[in-house]
Parts: structure tokens; C-alpha cells; sequence
């Protein structure tokens, strides 16, 4: 490789070279139109599905929240049936934290991320499109429910015992933990794509102390919900396990506890208020400079807080269940950590106030929406801390109190960000701008609408209103409050309907905005207008946070070509990957083009979902066969083929390979990344175990044998065998000993279902009934999570062993057998922690080994 400083000057421009180049980029990274358009992987169209959908069940949880402010605005209302508006409640809930307030983040992201790091693409474009395809059919299915008065009823946090009974919550529920699962699949492929588009899709230069502080927000939010959702999948396998199959988790006369769910839940729902509100705090990042004229004060600063915010965020859950019940040392170092995250969080606040004295600042809207949201957020903050102190908690603990500063931190700590963020890149999206006088309106409307909808909700908390109540009486006092709370609820609601008709209206007569329009120095204002489908025209070399301001003519090198991968010579989708701490390029990365396979997915997935709802297993594990046959077909033929030659002219003297595997390659980082999401669930059942063993005083209970010993061990050696083959197959794939490793792959297959076999055999020796207590429900829930995964490892052991013997899979290409090697290191650690639970804990606990 080439080094920066040595690089030789760019060729003379010349326009039949560059029309030619273009016209190649063209013919690849062309957008589909008509139906094939469904087919489309590019991230600016699936960012925008995936925004315009959020925002429809944005509107829809809108309407939601106005039927209950209409049923609540005066005395003794009967404008909603009782079970109605707890189906309402429900689902606005549900709505605006599942369906709107994640997802948007990572819609927006996958958008601009790539231009705004000045790369080509993501580096696994079709996953996006899958999680969006997911994200719909998901969301269609949760929200269709209420529809049919099928709607989940039990608070978007699905308190046991209440949920657990299925009886008491009818379908809603299932529907609720089914199909919220599904969307989190979603999510968590979306925090896949975005951290491995963050650490190894810069361009080459950009260090980890060059990147926007926008990627820096980027990667800290996907790892967040990397560690907070998988939880929440944990939580929900345990409850329909019992609303299904009654198995007892959380049945107190059986061994279970309803706080077990509380726990779960919070775990993924105090870091689910972070993962909200700091992807805003990056948009406030990246507009703050901009009309500052100015680059952000503090930048190190920033990042650190960002990183000490996700890190306090998990040690915040039991914040929400200080009236449980538990010990007083428990509450007080809650509370303490409740508080301490307002540290890092004014550390960001004040370097953001720094930044607007020290620069020069420009009027404009979204100025205003991010003023705005400043001021909700901090008085939110401030009634946060007042909250995180244990007495006043006590006394303010499910009131209308709380209600009113969980929406001053959510809209003032989201909702407004988003909104300048939409009027800051509408222009990077559609080459128009938006009106400056609906602008205004919206916001004032917004502003004061808000305000006056829940500033009213601190008293009528203080005067004992409590929430999710369906009505209340006229002697109560809180009516007149209710009905200016409602008044400004629909206020707000104006606002929001002028805001979308200027996102919506027709623009075709307004002339294309010119090219930055806000004198911005990001690289995503570096796209040219109109706008062309691969993003940079030729990928620069970044030094600079602000390479717009600070490196001279960047913009005009990269539209002459005059940087790396100019043209598209082999037909093929190309970006570079660099390393992760210096942004040295590696290698060049060939991602794949449109298809319908994510669709079919995405169709398989969520039929599997959606039957097993309704208890029709068959049918469900038909359809959970279609999608393994899908996913296979599609891996088949779009990743790690054997490119046509070793090395690429990337321009400017720069010579890189097309083919990486190991640790260098953005695949094996991909599954690094879920691997860990998947630890995480696990870790979530691994603590359910200890849960119980610390609620109960025996644990196993008297007259309950733990799982036989000898099954166990013999389990864990076949297990251990299965992984040795495995890694074998690696190595001796390596050394060209191509024979020898198809056998160990063929293998080690027989092992490891034999000890899949071997550990519930250990279980049913043992006699362990899943429904007759929580001890024989968590250990048979622990086998069968393993035993789901072993299966998963078998299936990529048939197809490494097809690859190899398709001659896909060499000696030298050979990223999926790494990928599934890694794979199988996780299932070794999971195999580890499962026997040293079910085999050790329970020797030790009794007082060592006889």
C-alpha cells in the first residue's frame, strides 16, 4: 500500500474520462424503478422507507395519545370503553418506543451515515433491507391488533403476574411479545450494520479522533442496543414460554416471581430512554457547528460523556422499581447512579451552550427546533433528578408526574432534535428545501402546544392523579387541568400536521436548492445535486473533522475523480474497508445489489411469528424452515465469491486486495457483533438462574434433583469434541488439506447433537418437569436455548462443507469458515457457562464435590 504522504498527484482531468467513469458508477449503483424498486438495497431508499414508515406509526400512536386526552379531558368520560383505552394506552406506548423512537435513529442513519462518513455504502446493504422489511411487517401485524380489539392491553411494559395469564390479557399479549420480538430482529440487524459501517467503512485517514461526532453517537447507540434489547428477547421467551406451555417463571406458588420481568424489562427499558435520546443529541452535534460557523467545543469531551452515558445507563433499571420492595443499600446505590448520569449528560449541554458563544451564530428553523428542545430537555432533566431520590419517588411512583417528565425528556430530548434534524437534511435528501414560514408556525405551534399539554400533568401528579387511569371522578379536582392538558395536546398536534404537510407537499415547481445550502463542513454536503445513487463520486482521503471547511477544494477533487475508486471498471459494487483505529485501507469490498430475496426473508421470518402466535406450530416451523432455506440462498449468492483477480488499482497509486477473511473482513465483525447481542440474551437467562437461587431459600427446592452429573459431563466433553473438530476443519483448511477438512466439518456435527442429546437426557433422568417449578423451567430453558444454537452451527457446518465442495471454499477463500468458527468459539463459551450452571453451581452451593 501506498502511503497517504507519498501519493502521487492525480491525472490530468479529462471530460471523456470522466463522463465514461460516471456513466460505469451509473450502471451500477442504479436505483430500480416500478415494482423492481422493492427490490432496492441502496441506503438512501431503504433510509427513506424505513423513515416514512416510522413516521406513519409515529402518526398513528399521535392518534392514539388523542383519544386518550379526549377521554380524559373531562370527568366521568365514556368516550372509550374501558378495555378500549387500555388496549390505547397499550399500544401508544408500544408504538411511539418500539416502533417510532428506535427505529427513526436508525433510519436517519442508514440514510446519511455513509455520506456523511464519505464512504460508498454500507457494508451489508441487504441486511439493511431485511431489517426494514421486518420493521414493516412487524409493526403492520402489532399495530393491525387494535383493529380486531386484539390489541395488547397490559402497558407497553407488560407487568406480570397480570400478562402471564392468559385468560386476563387474551391474545393481545402474545401478540405483543411475538410480534415486538420480530421487530427487534429489526433492530439489532440495523445496530449490526451501523457499528461495522462505523469501525470499517471510514475513508482512508479518518482516525476514531477525525470522525464526526454523528458516527461517534452512531456506534455508541448501536452498542447500547446491542446490550439492551437481547435482554428484552430473554424476558419475552420466558413469558410466552409460561402463556404458552406453562412453564413457571413467574407463578409465585410454583418457584416463579412477577419481579423477575420487572428486572428484564428495565434492564432493556432504562438504556432504551438513552438509546433515544442520544442519537438526537448527535443531530444537535452536527447542526450546533454549522451555524455556529464554528466546530464543536469540547469534541473529546462529548465522546467520553456519550461512552459514560451508555455505561451508567445499565446501572440505572431498578430507577423504575424503587416501590418493590427491595433493600434499602439496593435503593441507595440506584439512586445514586440515577444521578450521576446527569453529569456526562451536562458535560454535552454546556460544550453545546460553549460552541454558540464562541461562534457566530445564524438564525434559522432548525436552530429553533434545537433551542427548544434544549430547554424541554433540561427542565425533564431536572425533574429526572428529583425522581431519582428515593422519598420523593415513593410519593410520586405512577403518577401523572411521572408521566409528564418521561414526554419532557422523550419529545424535548427526541422529538424536537429530530425535527431540525429533518428541516437540516431535507435538502441532502430531496435537493429542496422546506418553507421558513411554516417552519415557524410549526414550531411555536409545537413548542407551546407541548408545554402546555404536560407542564399541567406535574400538579394533577402531585395532586395524586395516577397513571393509566381510564377515568376519574368530578370531585377529584383534576378536571380543569385535564382539559388545558388536552387543549395543548391538540395544539401539538397542529403543529406536527403543518410540519408534515411542508415535509409533503408538492415541490416539483421549486427549483433544486443549491449544493451545501447550509455552508456545512460534514461530507454528506459533498453529494452533488441532483443527487447521484453512489454516493461519493471518488472516495477522499479524510484529515480533518471538518474536511469541508478545512481541506481546500475537497469537493472539487472528488467530483473530477480525482480520488480512490473513481470508476467501476469491473461492473461490480465496490467500497473500501479500513481499519478500525487509523482508518489504513485494507482491502476493497464488493456488496451486493438489489434483490428480492430480503423481502422473502423477511416474509418467512414473520409468518413464522405471526402463526405461532395463534399456537399453529406447523405452520410455524414450515415457514422457520422457508427462512433458513432463504437466508442460505441468499448468502449463497451474494457474499465472499472469488473475485476475478487478487489486487484492484484503487487510483493514486493505491493497490488493494478484493477478498479479505479473518478479523480483517467486515463479515467476521458482523458476526462478532451479533454473537455478542446473543451472549447478552443468554447472560439475561443465565440471570434469571440466579435470580431464583437468591429469592429462594433452596434453590434447587427440597425434594427436586438437579440435572444428572454424568449426563451433563458427557454432554460438555461431546461438546468440546464438536468445537476441537471444528477449529480442525479451520487450520486444516488453512494448510491446503482440503480432504481432511470437509471430514472434521461432516464430524462434528454427530457430537454435537449427540450432546444436545446427552444434556436433555440429564434433564429428563433427573425428572425436571418445566411446569411444575422455576428451577426445572430454567434449567430446561438453558438446554433448550443451546440446543437452538447447536442446530443453527449445524446447518453453517452442511454449508461450509457445500461451499467447499462447490469450490466456492478454498484454501484462500475462506471467510466462511472463519465466520463459522468464530461461531462455534461463542457455542463453546455458552456450552461452558450451561455445564458450569447445571453441573457445578449446584455441587458448590451444596458444599463442594463428594
Amino acid at each position: 500500500m501506498t502511503a497517504f504522504q507519498d501519493l502521487p498527484p492525480p491525472p490530468d482531468y479529462d471530460e471523456a474520462r470522466d463522463r465514461a467513469q460516471r456513466e460505469r458508477l451509473m450502471a451500477v449503483w442504479h436505483t430500480p424503478t416500478g415494482w423492481r424498486k422493492f427490490s432496492a438495497v441502496n441506503n438512501e431508499i431503504v433510509g427513506r422507507w424505513y423513515a416514512l414508515t416510522a413516521f406513519g406509526f409515529f402518526v398513528f400512536a399521535g392518534i392514539l395519545a388523542l383519544m386518550i386526552r379526549t377521554q380524559l379531558a373531562v370527568p366521568d368520560n365514556d368516550f372509550l370503553s374501558m378495555e378500549l383505552y387500555n388496549q390505547v394506552f397499550t399500544m401508544h406506548g408500544t408504538v411511539m418506543m418500539f416502533l417510532f423512537a428506535v427505529p427513526i435513529f436508525e433510519a436517519v442513519a442508514i440514510m446519511v451515515l455513509p455520506e456523511i462518513l464519505g464512504a460508498r455504502d454500507l457494508p451489508f446493504p441487504r441486511l439493511s433491507a431485511f431489517g426494514f422489511w421486518c420493521f414493516l411487517i412487524g409493526g403492520v401485524f402489532v399495530c393491525g391488533s387494535i383493529l380486531f380489539g386484539a390489541a395488547p392491553a397490559g402497558g407497553w411494559f407488560m407487568y406480570t403476574p397480570l400478562s402471564s395469564d392468559p385468560e386476563q390479557t387474551g391474545i393481545g399479549t402474545d401478540i405483543w411479545l411475538l410480534g415486538l420480538s420480530f421487530i427487534e430482529v429489526a433492530s439489532i440487524a440495523a445496530a449490526v450494520e451501523l457499528i461495522v459501517g462505523v469501525l470499517k467503512s471510514r475513508p482512508p485517514g479518518m482516525r476514531l479522533n477525525l470522525m464526526p461526532l454523528y458516527c461517534w453517537y452512531v456506534l455508541v447507540v448501536g452498542g447500547m442496543i446491542l446490550f439492551a434489547f437481547p435482554p428484552l428477547i430473554a424476558g419475552d421467551l420466558l413469558l410466552e414460554m409460561e402463556r404458552a406451555f406453562d412453564w413457571a417463571f413467574f407463578d409465585t406458588e410454583r418457584g416463579g416471581d412477577p419481579l423477575l420481568w420487572q428486572h428484564l424489562f428495565w434492564i432493556f427499558g432504562h438504556p432504551e430512554v438513552y438509546i433515544i435520546f442520544l442519537p438526537s443529541v448527535a443531530l444537535v452535534a452536527t447542526i450546533l457547528p454549522t451555524f455556529a460557523r464554528r466546530p464543536m467545543v469540547g469534541y473529546s469531551w462529548i465522546v467520553l460523556s456519550a461512552v459514560g452515558i451508555a455505561f451508567l445507563s445499565f446501572g440505572l433499571w431498578v430507577h423504575h422499581m424503587f416501590t418493590t420492595g427491595l433493600p434499602n443499600i439496593s435503593l441507595s446505590f440506584f439512586s445514586a447512579a440515577s444521578e450521576a448520569v446527569a453529569l456526562p449528560t451536562g458535560i454535552q449541554i454546556f460544550c453545546f451552550l460553549a460552541t454558540l458563544l464562541m461562534g457566530r451564530s445564524v438564525g434559522s428553523v432548525p436552530m429553533l427546533f434545537t433551542g427548544g428542545a434544549l430547554a424541554i430537555f433540561v427542565f425533564g432533566g431536572l425533574t429526572g433528578v428529583m425522581v431519582a431520590l428515593v422519598p420523593f419517588d415513593w410519593q410520586a411512583h405512577d403518577s401523572y408526574f411521572v408521566v409528564a417528565h418521561l414526554h419532557y425528556t422523550l419529545i424535548g430530548g427526541m422529538l424536537f432534535p429530530l425535527m431540525a434534524g429533518i428541516w437540516y437534511w431535507y435538502p441532502f435528501a430531496t435537493d429542496k428545501t422546506m418553507s421558513e414560514r411554516l417552519g415557524r408556525w410549526s414550531f411555536w405551534m409545537m413548542f407551546a402546544g407541548f408545554n402546555i399539554a404536560f407542564l399541567p400533568m406535574h400538579w394533577t401528579g402531585v395532586m395524586g392523579m395516577p397513571r393509566r387511569i381510564w377515568t376519574y371522578a368530578a370531585d377529584t379536582g383534576w378536571g380543569p387541568i385535564n382539559m388545558v392538558s388536552t387543549v395543548g395536546a391538540f395544539l401539538f398536534a397542529a403543529g406536527f400536521a403543518v410540519f408534515a404537510w411542508d415535509v409533503l407537499r408538492p415541490k416539483r415547481n421549486q427549483p433544486p436548492t443549491r449544493r451545501n445550502p447550509w455552508d456545512a463542513g460534514t461530507m454528506e454536503w459533498a453529494k452533488e445535486v441532483p443527487d447521484k445513487p453512489w454516493g461519493c463520486r471518488s472516495i477522499p482521503l479524510i484529515t480533518t473533522r471538518y474536511p469541508l471547511w478545512e481541506q481546500e477544494d475537497i469537493v472539487g477533487q472528488i467530483d473530477r475523480g480525482e480520488w480512490f475508486l473513481p470508476d467501476a471498471q469491473e461492473g461490480k459494487r465496490e467500497m473500501i474497508v479500513t481499519d478500525i483505529l487509523d482508518g489504513r485501507p485494507i482491502f476493497v469490498q464488493r456488496v451486493s445489489g438489489p434483490t428480492y430475496k430480503t423481502l422473502l426473508a423477511a416474509m418467512f421470518l414473520g409468518a413464522c411469528f405471526i402463526l405461532a402466535t395463534f399456537k399453529l406450530w406447523l405452520a410455524a416451523v414450515l415457514c422457520g424452515a422457508g427462512f433458513t432455506a432463504t437466508i442460505l440462498w441468499w448468502l449463497w449468492t451474494a457474499t465472499a465469491r472469488i473475485p476475478e483477480k487478487e489486487e484492484k488499482d484503487c487510483g493514486r497509486g493505491l493497490r488493494l486486495p478484493v477478498y479479505m477473511s479473518g478479523n480483517a473482513s467486515v463479515g467476521w465483525w458482523a458476526m462478532f457483533i451479533t454473537m455478542v447481542g446473543d451472549m447478552t440474551a443468554f447472560f439475561g437467562l443465565v440471570f434469571a438462574y440466579f435470580f431464583f437461587w437468591t429469592v429462594h431459600p433452596e434453590f434447587p427446592p427440597e425434594g427436586t434433583r438437579s440435572p444428572a452429573f454424568s449426563w451433563l459431563t458427557l454432554g460438555m466433553v461431546l461438546l468440546v469434541a464438536a468445537w476441537v473438530l471444528v477449529a480442525g476443519a479451520r487450520r486444516w483448511n488453512g494448510q491446503a488439506k482440503t480432504g481432511r477438512a470437509r471430514a472434521a466439518l461432516a464430524l462434528a456435527g454427530l457430537p454435537a447433537l449427540s450432546g444436545l442429546g446427552a444434556l436433555a437426557q440429564a434433564c429428563l433422568v433427573s425428572g425436571l418437569d418445566p411446569t411444575r417449578h422455576a428451577f426445572d423451567a430454567t434449567c430446561w430453558v438453558l438446554v433448550l436455548w443451546l440446543g437452538a444454537h447447536l442446530l443453527a452451527g449445524f446447518v453453517m457446518l452442511g454449508y461450509c462443507v457445500a461451499r467447499s465442495w462447490a469450490g466456492i471454499l478454498t484454501p484462500r477463500y475462506d471467510a466462511d469458515l472463519r465466520n463459522s468458527a468464530l461461531y462455534w468459539d461463542f457455542m463453546l463459551a455458552t456450552s461452558l457457562l450451561v455445564y458450569a450452571l447445571l453441573a457445578l453451581f449446584p455441587l458448590l452451593s451444596e458444599g463442594g464435590v463428594a
